[in-house]
């Protein structure tokens, strides 16, 4: 693998153009960080790129998909058959916020047989993780209207070549699900100051501008960051399995490298601004 590709998502409704971030780790090397372009936009570029170079693994933040139960409770036999569902059903979703979705005025949080995918419960926790369930698409935290409209652009990339990982096997171009404080650890990522002691402890992949303009928000902190995770750590993305057993195949899994915890920064450096860095 010569690219890995991070993508810091947003679900907002209007102005997501400003909030999505791209960042792309080419041959070791931080080789652009941008933002500009809606969630349509992103994917048409995603699938353009990939048929000019196809060896690339791109990493998406937002929940490929539900519990288990609840893509059974919808009649979704596969995970195709999900993201269908959602397609179809998903801005009503959003819109009146029915059961078992909650976090909208007067929806609180429900009774659920389970909130959370096994994939979710497993890295709870770790590196300072705190998952938020998919039902959630209001409030603090919320990450459900992210994933709603997301997944029905992962058939469309499916559509256009591309292996989503765990329910296809790992061929280039790939999808991963990527959850970025996995990635980047117990950061406070809200505070400039924080993200800039952050990068100053080593990151060799990032340079110049591209580092400054990587400390600049949250939302290219991520970006960034995670994209050197994934470069980092997918050198062998050949090896990634699909998945074997019901659950996973339809609930997905979202991928993060164990040897990341403890080693997500190297040795200390300083980092050189350019004149114009803000």
């Amino acid at each position: 693998m010569n690219r890995a590709i991070a993508v810091d998502w947003s679900g907002a409704k209007s102005g997501a153009s400003s909030k999505i971030w791209l960042a792309e780790v080419r041959d070791g090397r931080l080789a652009r960080l941008e933002s500009g372009r809606d969630r349509g936009e992103l994917i048409r570029h995603l699938i353009d790129d990939a048929a000019v170079d196809s060896d690339v693994v791109v990493g998406l933040d937002f929940g490929f998909s539900f519990p288990r139960w609840f893509a059974e409770q919808l009649g979704a036999g596969s995970i195709e058959m999900l993201w269908e569902f959602v397609a179809a059903r998903g801005e009503e979703w959003l819109s009146n916020c029915p059961h078992p979705f909650w976090g909208r005025p007067g929806k609180g949080k429900p009774k659920l047989r389970q909130h959370f995918r096994r994939t979710e419960r497993h890295v709870s926790g770790v590196m300072g993780s705190n998952p938020k369930s998919v039902f959630q698409i209001g409030g603090g935290g919320a990450v459900g209207t992210g994933s709603i409209r997301g997944m029905p652009h992962l058939a469309k990339l499916r559509a256009a070549g591309f292996s989503i990982w765990p329910f296809h096997e790992a061929q280039m171009p790939l999808v991963i699900e990527i959850y970025p404080r996995l990635l980047t650890g117990p950061v406070n990522k809200s505070d400039f100051d924080a993200r800039e002691a952050y990068l100053n402890q080593g990151f060799p992949e990032m340079e110049g501008s591209l580092a400054c303009k990587a400390m600049s928000s949250e939302d290219a902190f991520d970006a960034a960051v995670s994209a050197v995770a994934m470069s980092r750590h997918l050198g062998k993305s050949w090896a990634l399995q699909a998945a074997r057993d019901a659950t996973e195949l339809m609930e997905g899994r979202i991928w993060w490298a164990q040897e990341i915890r403890g080693s997500a920064a190297g040795p200390p450096r300083t980092m050189n601004r350019p004149a114009d860095c803000p």
